[in-house]
């Protein structure tokens, strides 16, 4: 078993476990809702260049975990991590077409909402689709094209926003 999925394994029966008390009610950054534990044990994987079917269901339940914009733990960065995962594990599976459909949204997003993280999942895809054996195919050089415009900055402050401060 890959070290990524026996460390996947045994947060999920950690959870399990867990009874929780009144401090977990306060959250915070160490706080892991299921979604975000199966997002971060998904990209622990695809960053290791793993794919195979069990882990590209498991990278569609954390895309899945993050699509309801309604839902307590959502975000939009979540999301399009897990989308970006998604498409790697695809890629290392082999599945090109299905790599470039579920990265699609990540590119489609506004200008305003490329942080950094998005922006660097986006680029792994992108050198991931570099060495993929599928690299000369049309698909993986206009996505990488794509990616490769893919604004990796963005101003501190959209444009119109900014007034000068008076006292």
């Amino acid at each position: 078993m890959q070290c990524g999925q026996e460390l996947g394994r045994q947060g999920a029966a950690c959870r399990i476990r867990d009874q929780g008390d009144d401090l977990d009610a306060l959250g915070g950054l160490f706080t892991y809702a299921p979604e975000k534990q199966l997002y971060y044990a998904v990209e622990a994987e695809a960053v290791l260049g793993h794919g195979g079917a069990q882990l590209a269901q498991q990278a569609e339940q954390a895309v899945q975990g993050f699509s309801d914009p309604t839902a307590p733990n959502w975000a939009f960065g979540d999301l399009a991590g897990s989308q970006c995962d998604l498409a790697l594990v695809r890629l290392y599976g082999g599945d090109l077409d299905g790599a470039a459909s579920t990265i699609r949204p990540v590119l489609d997003l506004p200008a305003s909402h490329r942080n950094n993280g998005i922006v660097m999942s986006a680029m792994r895809v992108r050198q991931a689709l570099t060495s993929s054996p599928a690299r000369e195919a049309v698909v993986a050089r206009d996505l990488r094209a794509e990616i490769k415009a893919f604004p990796a900055s963005r101003p501190a402050l959209p444009t119109g926003k900014v007034r000068a401060c008076t006292r």
